[in-house]
């Protein structure tokens, strides 16, 4: 892991910072091609009520776009979470050569923590997989909202039990 890697995903954290502004699970991506940003995006599930509105997925509809293509070969997804199984499939079918990720997901990682989609040699594209990058912060951000989102639930359900 270097400079470059860290300064990419500082700015996938600050799509996550605007998913979380949002009320949105804190997610973040950026794709690079030519050590330039050419797609960025964050979490729209709960805005859009669409469960395909990811992070990866809108940056990879963001890049292809721009470029003209469904091939993002030569390209670097950056992304604050460990990319999920359909996440994972847009990224093989999209081309991308690297995913650099921040912190692990225990109970969806596609990218070497429940399964390696991602690097396995029976689909016709892999990519390669640099996990790890800034976790720390990848993860806080993650962890700081599931607990504002746990300490509001229950904030709401003492009032309604207070109004009882």
């Amino acid at each position: 892991m270097g400079i470059r890697e860290e300064q990419f995903m500082k700015e996938a954290l600050i799509e996550a910072e605007k998913a979380g502004a949002i009320q949105e699970v804190p997610i973040g991506a950026v794709i690079v091609m030519d050590d330039e940003i050419i797609a960025r995006a964050h979490n729209l599930r709960e805005t859009s009520q669409n469960a395909i509105t990811h992070a990866e997925t809108l940056a990879i509809q963001e890049a292809c776009e721009k470029l003209g293509t469904w091939r993002l070969e030569g390209a670097e997804l950056y992304v604050t979470l460990e990319p999920c199984p359909m996440c994972s499939g847009a990224i093989i079918l999209s081309r991308i050569e690297k995913v650099v990720y921040g912190a692990k997901d225990p109970k969806a990682g596609c990218a070497g923590t429940l399964m390696n989609l991602l690097e396995d040699d029976r689909f016709n594209h892999q990519c390669e997989v640099l996990p790890g990058v800034l976790s720390e912060e990848c993860g806080g951000i993650l962890s700081r909202f599931f607990k504002g989102l746990r300490d509001r639930k229950k904030s709401e359900k003492k009032k309604r039990m207070d109004s009882l």
